[in-house]
């Protein structure tokens, strides 16, 4: 028996998909979604409740005067608000991050597991410390792991975030300055150009002058001039080094670097965002650190974005350990943990506390999962793998797209503008991948390379994945070495469509405000 095909079509017609129109402003499963404000009414109401009766008001002067003007809703249509909402959400989970110098990659789901035991999900930073022994033990041991990854004898735990390491380590370095009695004389700190853009801020924040050391024509800190700028050094109070710096390329002098340094009298302090390419391969208080943040939340997976929670926990040379802030960790001979709160003791020299309580709990059971998941040939091969995973990128991408240095990278892969024609910038390519489903690479930075575009794959992504990245990016690069102005108009595909940042910046719009009802002529 045959199927009766009268008047059913089992081909689909070909449509232009920019001629499909809807009425629901809706594109198939792809939800279309107004402001919350713009869906309910302060008319109506999920829930309604009595007026109370024979009630005073008790709050005064600061009673509310005019209704607060919240939208009303049922539960589903709240419900339906949010979740079409989280459809517009990119994450590691949805597709690949090349997000370079963030290190976005793959949060491992043992990690979530640790940190929801009720012994640490559960916990509060102000309970007796007799109660909370093992979260103790659980911070000490994740300090011994990273003081031995990086040879440096100490950590402090408390900072937040990388910003906040490093102004851990400058207020560390400021502490050892004065200590010595220079304090008001040796303020300058020498940034090369390939650093990370927080570090001349967090300089300048710690009282600090910043003085810049230009990048030479291989990516990496320009040792003439670093020479010359050390001619003088009764002023020197240090040199803050991202390494692997922010062009994705491992310092090969820094040696040199900090030999020089320690000689003009200051210290050397190394933004550790990159540590992710070198862990288990090398120690930074080997190359003469004196300190550096790690960011947990790149290197050791602990979740990413969103404006926390974070975690940038500071290891010490020896020379600055005297001056780590409180709280932090000291286990007596009965094997009992404690917090030194007081500068006072062996925190005598402390520069002080940085942060009302010790740490992010969650943060530290998530990085220690990951460590203790790997272990110490595991992590040596997280660092191998993202090498060699950017190396890649940057071997299949060199024939469409211009690299911005030559010979191998480390964890990143940079490429410039030069291959594109003219009239087509880096934001037209990095928004063409939004319509190949792929979050943008960093653009623009560093700032040494004309329009930057920095990729980092990180060691989570298979071959696979990286080669439907490379195919996307590299038909995209070849659209824009042709000059193809549709590039110009990129996303077509995404939910809202791209801005005239001009006009953005110019008039924002920043909050929600209820149209004028309009006027009606009287009859």
């Amino acid at each position: 028996m045959t199927m009766n095909t009268q008047g059913r079509p089992t081909a689909p017609t070909s449509t232009s998909v920019a001629a499909i129109e809807t009425v629901s402003g809706s594109r198939g499963l792809l939800q279309h979604e107004t402001l919350i404000f713009e869906i309910g009414t302060s008319e109506t109401t999920g829930v309604d409740l009595p007026a109370p009766q024979n009630r005073t008001g008790r709050l005064g002067g600061v009673a509310r005067k005019v209704p607060t003007g919240l939208p009303g809703l049922s539960e589903p249509e709240m419900v339906r608000h949010y979740m079409r909402l989280s459809q517009r959400n990119y994450a590691i989970d949805l597709g690949f991050f090349p997000l370079g110098s963030c290190t976005m990659k793959h949060n491992p789901r043992l990690n979530e597991k640790m940190a929801r035991l009720a012994g640490f999900g559960d916990i509060h930073p102000m309970q007796p410390q007799a109660t909370v022994q093992g979260a103790l033990e659980l911070i000490d041991e994740l300090a011994t792991w990273l003081k031995m990854l990086t040879n440096m004898p100490a950590v402090a735990m408390s900072p937040k975030a990388g910003a906040h390491g490093e102004l851990c380590g400058m207020l560390a370095i400021r502490a050892a300055l004065i200590a010595r009695g220079e304090g008001e004389t040796r303020k300058r700190v020498l940034v090369p150009a390939s650093a990370h853009g927080t570090n001349p801020a967090t300089a300048v924040q710690c009282g600090f002058e910043v003085d810049e050391i230009k990048a030479n024509a291989r990516g990496r800190v320009d040792m003439d001039m670093l020479r010359e700028k050390l001619k003088r050094t009764d002023d020197v109070a240090g040199i803050m080094l991202t390494n692997p710096n922010t062009c994705g390329l491992f310092e090969t002098d820094i040696k040199e670097i900090a030999d020089l340094i320690h000689a003009a009298g200051g210290y050397f302090y190394c933004d550790g965002a990159n540590f992710n390419a070198i862990v288990g391969r090398v120690r930074p208080g080997d190359l003469g650190v004196d300190a550096m943040h790690i960011n947990l939340h790149k290197t050791f997976s602990t979740p990413h974005g969103g404006g926390g929670p974070g975690s940038g926990p500071t290891v010490l040379s020896e020379a600055l350990a005297p001056y780590a802030p409180v709280p932090f960790i000291v286990k007596n001979e009965d094997g009992v943990f404690s917090l030194v709160e007081d500068m006072e003791g062996d925190a005598s020299e402390s520069f002080g506390r940085m942060v009302a309580f010790h740490g992010q709990m969650g943060m530290f059971v998530r990085a220690l999962s990951y460590i203790l998941s790997h272990g110490a040939d595991g992590l040596k091969q997280v660092a191998e793998d993202a090498v060699l995973n950017a190396n890649y990128i940057a071997a299949k991408l060199k024939h469409a797209m211009t690299p911005a240095f030559e010979g191998y990278c480390m964890h990143e892969a940079l490429f410039s503008d030069a291959f594109t024609a003219d009239g087509i910038e880096t934001l037209d390519i990095a928004k063409a991948l939004i319509d190949e489903g792929y979050h943008p690479m960093t653009m623009y930075f560093p700032l040494v390379v004309h329009g930057a575009m920095l990729i980092e794959p990180t060691e989570t992504e298979s071959k696979a994945e990286l080669d439907r990245f490379c195919a996307s990016l590299e038909s995209i690069a070849r659209r824009a070495a042709q000059g193809d102005d549709t590039l110009k108009g990129a996303p077509y595909l995404a939910p809202a469509r791209r801005l005239d940042e001009t006009r953005a910046a110019r008039k924002p719009i920043l909050k929600w405000t209820r149209a004028s009802p309009e006027t009606v002529a009287a009859e």
